[in-house]
This record gives structure tokens, C-alpha cells and sequence, in this order.
């Protein structure tokens, strides 16, 4: 599997199964080489991607990230392999240690020390038994990792990184901790919209869920940003540091600017004008490889 540089990262559980398998149809008619699909309160990731598996032909399908406090190691393995085999090898694991919040009061979980539950979460699904026919191509691993230590993490024991909500300074930093030869491939929000006002209203509004978790806000800043940024809904500083908003010569040049950082590929996420989960297919069409 050779992943291409522009994917597609959505929320899809607002749509139904037949709009579903139309967009994933329509992302990989449109030159896309990956979509990718996050995990958090909605529809389970494997039992959606195993089947746009069965709807598209060539379209790499991907976690964006997996929550590892959703599953075991043995389970998380086992739906790797069977997914990476039914998919003829089309599929990436992203797998990530998700928010204390979400693990804790939504999971009823213990989150602590993310990054050794991480290591020792890998070790395990090595060790797991797997009995079934084994996948041809087992696919991409990759961690969502945004900090130094779990980059150098995803470096020593995965194919790669797929960080979330970053800058092109943070794509640069993460290329130079990985080295050459690891994937980097960062999602980046976009927003067709060229007045500043209306750009960081839905911006904001897209920010929400994101933009008081303490993961996120460490990792920004290590950027020099600072808790003031965070107030309020986010400074026109932050806002316009995650999401691209303007034309489409503003928005691709965003883009260039993490393959120019080090960049493999980028998970583009359109948002909706007004900021809402969901995807601006037109803008899809627009910035589309094909």
C-alpha cells in the first residue's frame, strides 16, 4: 500500500448508510488516496471502514485515531488483521490515548501516563494471539501523536504519525523527531470562507470540543502560545493558526506549507461554512488530486 498525499478526514455519523457509501465513492472518484474516520461517541470506526471496504475499489481506509481505552490490545489486533484483510491491505491503524475527559468520565476508565499505557499497549497487541487467516498486507500503523516523546514513540514502533489539530510549525518539529523513512501525515481543518469575522465564527464553533482539552493545549504551547490564547473560544491568533479559512490559493497554500514542513501526506477537513461536523464537498471537489 502506498499512501498518497491527500486524504480526507470526516465525521460521517450524520449520514446514512447509502450517503455513506456515496461519499467514500465520491472522495476516491476524486483522486483522494485515504479517508479518514475518527472515533469518539458515534459509530464504531472498524464495523464503518470494513464496510466502505466493501463500496470502494482503491480508497485506503483509515482510524483518526481508535481510542485504545475502547478495545484491548487482542481485540484492537484482531480488527487490524481482519480489517487489513478484508480490505486487501487497504487500511490504517491510527491509534491514540484519546483525552482524560473522554477516557475517564465517558469510558469510566483510569487515564494516567499516556505514553507508557501506550507502549505497553503496543508490546501486548504484538503478543496477541490471532488464530484466523492472516492478512497478505497487514496494512499502516500509526499513533496520534503530538508531543516529543509519544512522536519518538511512533517513530521506534509504528510506520508513522498522524497528528491532530497542528501547525505547520508543529509538522516541522515532528519531521525532524521522526526522521526520514516515517509517515507524517497531519490532519489539517479547513474553512471556505474569506471574511475574517464569519472565517473565526465557524472556526469557533468547530473548535469547541478541542480547544479546552488539556492534550491539545500543551502541545500548542510548545508553539508559544499561551493560556490567553485559549480564552474565550480561542484568539484570532489560535483560531487562525489551526484553521485555514479564505480561498482556495489561501487554503492550498496552507496545505503546501505542511509538505514543505515534512509532510508525507495531509488529512484535509473540510468544514461546513458555519463550522459544524460534517464536510463542505464542494471545497472536496475544488482542492481534489484528480
Amino acid at each position: 500500500m502506498e499512501l498518497g498525499k491527500l486524504g480526507v478526514w470526516s465525521w460521517l455519523d450524520s449520514f446514512d448508510r447509502a450517503e455513506t457509501a456515496d461519499l467514500a465513492g465520491r472522495i476516491e472518484q476524486l483522486g483522494y488516496s485515504a479517508l479518514w474516520v475518527p472515533e469518539a461517541v458515534g459509530r464504531d470506526p472498524f464495523t464503518l471502514l470494513g464496510y466502505l471496504a466493501g463500496q470502494t475499489q482503491s480508497l485506503i481506509l483509515a482510524t483518526g485515531i481508535a481510542n485504545i481505552y475502547a478495545r484491548d490490545p487482542m481485540a484492537m489486533n484482531a480488527s487490524r488483521k481482519t480489517l487489513a484483510d478484508l480490505s486487501g491491505g487497504r487500511f490504517i491503524l491510527g491509534l491514540g490515548v484519546s483525552h482524560a475527559h473522554l477516557v475517564d468520565g465517558v469510558r469510566g476508565h483510569d487515564y494516567s501516563k499516556p505514553l507508557s499505557t501506550m507502549r505497553a499497549y503496543l508490546d501486548r497487541m504484538e503478543e496477541s494471539l490471532y488464530l484466523a487467516h492472516e492478512p497478505k498486507d497487514p496494512g499502516i500503523m500509526m499513533l496520534a501523536a503530538l508531543r516529543p516523546r509519544m512522536l519518538k514513540l511512533a517513530a521506534e514502533r509504528t510506520q508513522g504519525a498522524h497528528p491532530y489539530l497542528v501547525t505547520p510549525e508543529h509538522t516541522a518539529r515532528a519531521r525532524e523527531i521522526l526522521g526520514a523513512g516515517t509517515l507524517l501525515a497531519p490532519e489539517q481543518m479547513l474553512l471556505r470562507e474569506s471574511d475574517p469575522s464569519k472565517a473565526r465564527t465557524a472556526a469557533r464553533t468547530a473548535l469547541k470540543p478541542y480547544i479546552s482539552a488539556p492534550n491539545y493545549q500543551n502541545s500548542l504551547k510548545e508553539f508559544d502560545f499561551s493560556d490567553d490564547d485559549f480564552q474565550d473560544g480561542g484568539s484570532n491568533r489560535l483560531i487562525d493558526a489551526l484553521v485555514a479559512w479564505g480561498d482556495e490559493s489561501t487554503i492550498a497554500k496552507r496545505i503546501q506549507e505542511h509538505f514543505d514542513a515534512g509532510a508525507d501526506h495531509v488529512a484535509i477537513q473540510a468544514l461546513p461554512p458555519d463550522g459544524s461536523a460534517g464536510i463542505d464537498m464542494p471545497l472536496i471537489e475544488a482542492l481534489a488530486p484528480a
